[in-house]
């Protein structure tokens, strides 16, 4: 039995894996049976899985969990799956994607994931046939699209659209699910955390310090931090500078507004520091990041 490492890379290069669709953000996956032989794995992209097939059990960085046929499995990115026992008829459909195309897909709904994933710590939904249903039918177009779409110019768009429509329907069950399951007893971490999350998806101006948004939140950068990497493997300051990221790509990309007028909006004191800031982070400067 091996470890195996689960990234875009690695996904695309094995040949035993059957790859519906991939871009540089996101794999599609038909088929993943080889895993009959890992007995852990480290997966460094978010994930959604719906079993198709059998069952697994494992610990998904330390919680037990177990997903059966119908079910979908939802796993952020970075986390360590130990102890896999897999049937032997065992299969599954799985996308898995970056962390810039899950901001850019979910936006000011992120935080519905987020408090998933890392405060309610909630990786498995069950579905019900009328979902399993609605999910075929969506994967059905999304096939179509593969197969027959590839000399549209538009490919990717299109198959970027039908996805995150349905990321968005998964985030609106999952965020049902917990608002009908009775209210969570919180350990303070968790509401820090939480807390933290909110502020950061609310705030206009991301492009603040750790010592801010702690101040906020009554609490100290270092405890901060640390809360931030106890529940999600990132500091504080990672988490900022992802959503910072984010919001220069989307008004770049997606509005008219000028660079001087994107610089003042996300906080930047001015033109300069913001091309600086720009470069550092993606290579680029804020001209090329926009015709790009």
């Amino acid at each position: 039995m091996v470890q195996e490492e689960v990234s875009l890379q690695t996904l695309t290069d094995n040949e035993d894996i059957n790859i519906g669709y991939s871009d540089n953000d996101i794999v599609v996956v038909d088929s993943i049976q080889q895993f009959a032989e890992v007995s852990a794995a480290h997966v460094s992209m978010s994930a959604i899985a719906i079993c198709t097939c059998g069952r697994v059990q494992g610990q998904l960085n330390g919680q037990t969990i177990e997903l059966l046929q119908n079910q979908v499995a939802v796993i952020p990115a970075n986390v360590r799956i130990t102890g896999l026992m897999i049937s032997p008829d065992f299969n599954l459909k799985a996308m898995f994607f970056t962390n810039q195309i899950l901001q850019r897909f979910l936006r000011e709904k992120l935080s519905v994931w987020n408090e998933v994933m890392y405060v309610r710590r909630l990786h498995i939904l069950t579905l019900s046939e009328d979902d399993f249903l609605f999910y075929t039918h969506f994967y059905d177009m999304l096939r179509l699209c593969f197969e027959r779409g590839k000399d549209n110019p538009f490919r990717t768009e299109i198959i970027q659209s039908l996805l995150r429509c349905a990321m968005l329907a998964l985030c609106g069950a999952m965020k049902q699910k917990f608002t009908n399951d009775r209210p969570m007893d919180m350990k303070s971490s968790d509401s820090h955390f939480q807390r933290f999350l909110t502020l950061l998806t609310q705030s206009e101006v991301k492009h603040r310090t750790v010592e801010s948004y702690a101040n906020e939140l009554c609490i100290t950068p270092k405890y901060l931090s640390i809360v931030c990497k106890k529940h999600s493997g990132k500091t504080a300051n990672e988490w900022i500078c992802e959503y910072v990221m984010e919001d220069i790509r989307y008004y770049l990309k997606h509005s008219d507004l000028s660079i001087k007028q994107v610089a003042d909006l996300l906080g930047f004191p001015n033109p300069s520091f913001f091309g600086k800031y720009v470069k550092d982070h993606f290579g680029l400067t804020p001209i090329e990041l926009r015709k790009g």
